[in-house]
């Protein structure tokens, strides 16, 4: 019950406005990760921004099992499989940024979409976890089984050769 596992894995790459650079990005998100992308809308309105509630804003991605395990090493490739002990949280879970998405192997660059950022964010689990989402009968996790910022180091040390600094 204490193996650590991959949840899902989330791809978010936000633009700031609507229209064509979003139609870029959904095509290129769509293209890296062989899913189809959703839509991320404003929350607030933030004026000075020129944002308002409900204008979309951004696309993500979420991959869970063999996809995600896929893209998570294609992406680790691109940041030359190393992180820092800082892009971790006191949870397991951690997140990085890709600058630009031509970094992944394989992935050719096409001057109409041009050249996006996105980000990467992993969320891991151990057996169990499942207790504290279920319809009935929910409950939390022990303290004694949450994953810590250390299992998840080791567990990307481990299973992916990451090198963690």
């Amino acid at each position: 019950m204490k193996e650590v596992l991959l949840e899902k894995v989330t791809v978010n790459m936000g633009v700031g406005q609507a229209g064509e650079e979003l139609e870029k990005a959904a095509k290129i998100m769509e293209y890296i990760t062989n899913a189809k992308p959703i839509r991320t809308v404003a929350r607030i309105k933030q004026p000075t921004w020129g944002l308002r509630e409900g204008l979309p804003i951004g696309v993500k991605v979420t991959l869970r099992g063999k996809a995600a395990n896929e893209f998570l090493e294609k992406a680790l490739l691109a940041k030359d499989k190393k992180l820092s002990k800082s892009v971790f949280d006191t949870r397991g879970n951690f997140g990085f940024g890709v600058k630009e998405h031509i970094d992944i192997p394989k992935v050719k660059y096409d001057p109409k979409m041009g050249i996006k950022g996105f980000d990467v964010l992993v969320t891991l689990k151990r057996r169990g976890y499942r207790i504290k989402r279920r319809k009935l009968a929910k409950c939390k996790i022990s303290p004694k089984h949450m994953l810590t910022k250390n299992d998840a180091i080791q567990f990307m040390r481990n299973v992916y050769g990451v090198e963690v600094a």
